[in-house]
């Protein structure tokens, strides 16, 4: 396809890069809305701990940890192209081994391709857009990338409440097919978010190369064309001349380490930008939406719909960010976004403070009820043991390694019985822990271990008043977000970092940027079923006050400025 003018390739080459954005966020929110689903067939078919669940979610994040690390490295090598298309393929081979799973193994594996080719696509696509935009549209260029993110985690929650609706619909009326309709609903959702995947995969073909890539192969007609593509005869010429210099046969061979002293604060800054952008919580607060609704007395579709609301405001911030980041610049809209953060996540902790502060504590009375290693309890034992017709039973137990979370509402009996069969060891996890080498417990000392109670607590059901009020604080939450570290964490991801060190250190700083999200996930669930969902939030605030103070003190203001000029810049100040 050739396409006639400069512009109409610059919005060509955006809307395709930005199909690799739409991607991420489907990699990142697809979760949320099949995770009750995927929850009930966890407990009820393969009887699936909660920490196992907690590794299915955090899979994807964890698929990112593995693939960033070697993605700078690979788009040197092959080039920004074809690192694209090959990760484009990796999610679209993803999507049905996670839908046709049977099992914790291929549902893990299948969620950790997904995170391999989100790791990838984190990379290159900003990567590909920093080095093929001119500088005067790459930060809302670059904008566009997390744009589309926003979309496709709006489109994700809108997959999810459809389905919710129709399973809703099948629970008044045919109860007795629930859990097969539950099942199926979480695989259709994973099917439903393939042509995304395909579409990018298939534009990706035609696209050019970067043209920094190419001149830096030696390769400097194909680097001219290149940026012909985007630019006006003239313009493109100039902007050859002025990065030769470093990128050039000459500038190959100064690859530089990343801890080179010219080097090294740029790199340490993107690595702490990257690392405080995930521990504001934001891929949590997505991939566990429904569940933070629901806790919080948005039950039902009604915290799909909450779900829906926050990726939907997410998107449309996005859109006012895109328009402001060229104007305002970077470092204004991280200090507005990270204070915003700080507020919201803050006001949330103390909404659900006060909510759990109404429960009582009632494991000795649970304790008392155990019998050979189980614990059944009818709808009226549980309503007595509250003393109250309305009622939230929250119960943290576990056997051994293998931990569970119940939540038990008015009309519902408690039953807790040992497993009877474990699904989720594996030939590689056994060989690992003989070496003693993996730091999982082996899952099957379950089989043989006491029922031990962890957590009871039970108190009256959160009003829905409380549950719109956490659904303001999670939408001023995420509309700082959006509007700041949303776009600006891709801009310091590919601006900040010198040209020889680009590609690897954006590899190394998204690595950490996805370990702190991988860390969060995995210890999500654990943790609100032990201490409840306020101290994540508090957490999480406190760690977005080191972000704001960050973008405040250290970082340089980029808007405007070119890659070498930026590079420049940090150099001067190492000297």
């Amino acid at each position: 396809m050739k396409l006639s003018t400069p512009e109409a390739q610059t919005r060509y080459l955006l809307l395709v890069a930005g199909l690799g954005g739409l991607l991420y966020g489907i990699d990142v929110g697809i979760i949320a809305g099949a995770l009750p689903y995927l929850e009930a067939s966890a407990a009820q078919i393969w009887k699936l701990s909660t920490q196992q669940l907690s590794f299915v979610v955090a899979a994807v994040l964890l698929g990112s940890v593995l693939s960033s690390l070697a993605a700078g490295s690979l788009a040197d090598f092959i080039g920004r192209k074809r690192l694209m298309f090959v990760s484009g393929l990796l999610f679209s081979l993803s999507i049905p081994i996670i839908a046709l799973a049977d099992g914790y193994l291929p549902l893990l594996l299948g969620r950790l391709l997904q995170g391999v080719s989100g790791g990838l696509i984190g990379v290159v696509v900003p990567l590909y857009l920093a080095e093929s935009l001119p500088a005067a549209v790459r930060g809302r260029g670059t904008g566009i990338f997390q744009l589309l993110l926003t979309i496709g985690l709006v489109l994700a929650a809108a997959i999810g409440l459809l389905v919710a609706r129709e399973v809703e619909a099948v629970a008044s009326s045919a109860p007795a097919t629930l859990q097969t309709v539950q099942d199926g609903a979480w695989r259709r959702i994973f099917w439903l978010s393939l042509p995304p995947g395909l579409l990018f995969t298939a534009g990706v073909l035609l696209l050019a190369e970067s043209p920094r890539w190419l001149l830096k192969r030696g390769q400097r007609a194909e680097a001219l064309q290149a940026l012909q593509r985007t630019r006006t005869a003239d313009v493109a010429q100039a902007e050859l001349a002025a990065i030769g210099a470093d990128h050039g046969p000459a500038a190959t061979a100064e690859t530089g380490s990343l801890l080179q002293r010219r080097y090294v604060l740029p790199f340490l800054l993107a690595c702490l930008i990257l690392a405080c952008n995930q521990a504001t919580g934001m891929n949590s607060v997505l991939a566990y939406a429904v569940n933070i609704f629901d806790a919080g007395g948005l039950t039902g579709s009604m915290a799909n719909v909450g779900d829906f609301a926050l990726k939907l405001v997410n998107c449309l911030m996005t859109v006012l960010a895109v328009l402001l980041v060229d104007r305002k610049g970077r470092k204004f809209l991280l200090m507005l976004g990270t204070g915003g953060i700080i507020v919201s996540l803050s006001a949330a902790g103390l909404l659900f403070l006060s909510a759990e502060r109404a429960q009582i504590d009632v494991i000795e009375p649970l304790n008392h009820r155990v019998v050979s290693n189980g614990l059944t309890l009818d709808a009226n034992d549980v309503r007595q043991l509250a003393g109250r017709d309305d009622y939230v039973l929250e119960l943290a137990f576990s056997y051994g390694p293998l931990t569970q979370v119940r939540t038990v509402r008015p009309g519902q009996e408690l039953r807790v019985a040992p497993p009877q069969a474990i699904d989720g060891d594996s030939v590689i996890g056994a060989a690992f822990r003989t070496a003693h080498l993996n730091p999982f417990p082996d899952m099957q000392q379950a089989l043989n271990a006491p029922l031990v109670v962890e957590r009871a607590h039970v108190g009256p059901p959160p009003l829905a008043t409380h549950g719109w009020l956490v659904l303001a604080c999670l939408l001023g939450f995420v509309a700082s977000f959006a509007v700041g570290p949303g776009v600006c964490v891709w801009l310091a991801l590919s601006e900040l970092m010198p040209t020889q060190i680009r590609s690897n250190g954006m590899s190394v700083a998204l690595l950490l940027n996805q370990f702190v999200s991988t860390v969060i996930a995995a210890i999500f669930l654990p943790t609100v079923g032990q201490h409840g969902y306020a101290p994540m939030f508090f957490a999480w605030a406190g760690c977005t006050v080191v972000y704001f103070l960050a973008a405040t003190f250290l970082l340089p203001e980029t808007r405007g400025k070119t890659l070498e000029e930026i590079g420049r810049h940090f150099a001067g100040a190492a000297d």
